[in-house]
């Protein structure tokens, strides 16, 4: 089956975003363009690693091209909307990559599907043949940041951290392995 490529040159919207509860989220990344939507899976600690990469990524191009990357961008310029309804898996991502497009001053982000067997680079912000489906998204300096910058408040919005070990806690609580288990119990404890 040949390889579908979805490419977004300049797409009207590009986020992070989650559907579930805090415990139980499934994390995706959605590309509008016109009239078009494309839902990719992705793993939370994948979208972590997505924003700060693209933060290295943009402090290398301003230094290294010179081009205007904002330290900061406005919150009026983050998109926190939710994310466009219906939500569907075109498929799990895998293997992401990161580029600059200098001719077009653009942040080029890959998003390649899980495959059986291992991926070959050179299908990386390539248009070959073969190789497994992907995204490939086109962003402005700004939007990049702007993209990071909502990634982040999204992977961070989830259940707190405990305070001692920096697990997730559940609504109900958790068993803190630096407590070695035991849990303090209010209705049982004398003053």
């Amino acid at each position: 089956m040949a390889r579908v490529i979805h490419v977004f040159r300049q797409p009207d919207r590009f986020v992070a975003g989650t559907v579930g509860e805090p415990g139980d989220r499934t994390f995706y990344l959605q590309a509008s363009e016109e009239l078009r939507t494309i839902s990719v899976t992705i793993e939370k600690q994948q979208v972590a690693v997505l924003a700060e990469r693209l933060g290295s990524l943009l402090e290398e191009v301003s230094n290294r091209f010179g081009a205007e990357v904002p330290e900061e961008v406005p919150d009026e310029l983050v998109d926190t909307g939710p994310l466009d309804v219906p939500v569907e898996e075109e498929f799990r991502v895998g293997t992401m990559g990161l580029g600059w497009d200098a001719e077009s001053s653009a942040v080029v982000i890959e998003l390649l599907a899980i495959t059986e067997g291992e991926v070959d680079e050179t299908v990386v912000l390539d248009d070959t043949e073969e190789g497994p489906d992907a995204v490939r998204v086109f962003l402005s300096p700004v939007a990049a940041r702007a993209f990071a910058d909502r990634a982040d408040r999204v992977v961070n919005a989830g259940r707190r951290p405990c305070p001692l070990c920096g697990e997730p806690l559940d609504p109900a609580g958790h068993i803190c392995p630096r407590q070695n288990g035991y849990r303090r119990d209010p209705e049982t404890t004398e003053d």
